[in-house]
């Protein structure tokens, strides 16, 4: 009887660790798994444009180039894409698609390919491009008590009278000696 406990123990044994030996197997395949997803923002640039932020799903930054595909659907049927994006220089992972989209609401729709597949659809209000309203004019005046044109003759003055130490001190700070 003892014989039969030993086995089974050692065939319990035997699974404990196989089962432990497995897990972090197990963990870093779903890990893999997940870092092979992208996570997408699709927004609106403000204008007639298109921004979109590459990340892995779990978070972190994305440090290569992936191909992002663009298509959008606009008011009145208008279609616009497929659009290949490029990679901007504002940081990993940021791409923009520059002025693509006429004025309205737009559902727009963008694709990453394999390796790294991942869709992501939002809704983006294009606005006409806009110029910042024109500086108005500042008048300039010049205070009644003369304004700060009083500080140079202090200056001059000091200048003098730094002039005229160091003449005194090589002046008497030579003895002759005979």
């Amino acid at each position: 009887m003892t014989r039969i406990r030993t086995v089974l123990a050692a065939v319990f044994v035997g699974l404990a660790l196989t089962l432990f030996a497995a897990a972090p197997a197990a963990a870093q395949a779903a890990q893999a798994a997940q870092a092979d997803k992208l996570k997408l923002t699709v927004a609106g640039d403000g204008a007639q444009g298109v921004t979109i932020q590459a990340s892995y799903a779990d978070g972190r930054r994305l440090e290569q180039v992936v191909r992002l595909v663009l298509t959008a659907t606009g008011p009145d049927g208008q279609r616009v894409g497929p659009v290949q994006l490029e990679p901007q220089p504002e940081g990993n992972g940021f791409y923009s698609s520059g002025p693509v989209l006429s004025t309205g609401t737009w559902k727009v729709t963008v694709n990453s390919p394999a390796p790294l597949k991942s869709k992501a659809t939002a809704t983006v209000q294009a606005k006409a491009a806009q110029s910042p309203p024109a500086p108005k004019p500042v008048a300039v005046t010049e205070p009644a008590d003369g304004g700060g044109a009083d500080w140079w003759p202090f200056a001059a003055a000091g200048l003098v009278l730094v002039a005229a130490a160091m003449g005194v001190a090589m002046l008497f700070g030579r003895r002759r000696t005979d």
